[in-house]
């Protein structure tokens, strides 16, 4: 075998490590990611056993149905072999109200990193607002838009603080995605508070004037609180108050920089 042959056998090897690994910390059997990517298992098998001689094309295909990218899952086995890590992401998770913007904005101003709001690149991306894009378009759509922006966020491959939207967690494929390339952190707070805060900001959305809205809250609270539950980490912002769970956040990432 020549060099050359040598070369390519270990691309084909290492790619279908960094396919496999992501799909396993997914928990992805091979079918489902094969009908996400629109792709046979067969051929995925074979690209994961460094069989696949893949297009750039399908490769991207596959990358986005992992919530990656093409060059992300080339690197990534250079990365290892180097003992370099990620860029490391820090994302936010609660209702309105949790403390994800000053919590988020406080963080990343201490560690040097930008924030960013999700909701806000979804607006970008669609150029509208998110109450024009529920009304004309629904929450389907949303979701789907949302999944884009934070793929096209982590593809960047730098540091961040992102706060998400409230609901990003019911979402089984984009919370997976944030999940598997991000450090999670919940900011619970008693529904007392997510809505003290939202009408201490102004919010005209429904919730802010709804006669039942702490009802509703409670409601939501507990439907989501099993899926918030799955963070890697969480911070109690009604406990603490903000000031202090900027702290304990800081102290999250700050791990996470020392282990990097």
């Amino acid at each position: 075998m020549s060099a050359l042959e040598s070369s390519h056998d270990g691309l084909l090897n290492d790619l279908g490590r960094a396919v496999r690994t992501r799909r396993e910390a997914q928990s992805l059997t091979r079918k489902a990611l094969a009908l996400r990517a629109s792709v046979s298992e067969r051929f995925l098998a074979e690209l994961e056993a460094g069989r696949g001689n893949v297009s750039v094309t399908r490769l991207q295909d596959i990358a986005l149905a992992l919530g990656s990218t093409a060059s992300a899952l080339l690197a990534a086995d250079a990365l290892s072999d180097t003992g370099a890590e990620q860029p490391r992401v820090l994302s936010l998770l609660g209702l309105r109200g949790a403390g994800k913007s000053t919590v988020g904005l406080a963080v990343a101003a201490a560690l040097g990193v930008p924030f960013v709001e999700l909701d806000a690149c979804v607006e970008v991306r669609v150029g509208m607002s998110l109450a024009g894009l529920f009304e004309l378009h629904g929450a389907a759509y949303y979701r789907r838009v949302e999944r884009q922006a934070l793929v096209e966020l982590l593809s960047q491959r730098k540091p961040l603080v992102i706060a998400t939207g409230g609901g990003i967690v019911t979402d089984d494929d984009t919370f997976a995605i944030l999940r598997s390339e991000t450090r999670t952190v919940w900011l619970r707070a008693r529904p007392e508070d997510h809505l003290a805060r939202v009408r201490a900001q102004g919010d005209t959305r429904p919730m802010a004037n709804h006669r039942d809205a702490l009802s509703d809250l409670r409601k939501i609270l507990a439907e989501r609180e099993p899926r918030y539950a799955r963070a890697d980490s969480t911070v109690d912002t009604s406990a603490l108050g903000l000031s202090r769970s900027v702290k304990a956040v800081l102290r999250i990432a700050r791990t996470l920089r020392s282990s990097a």
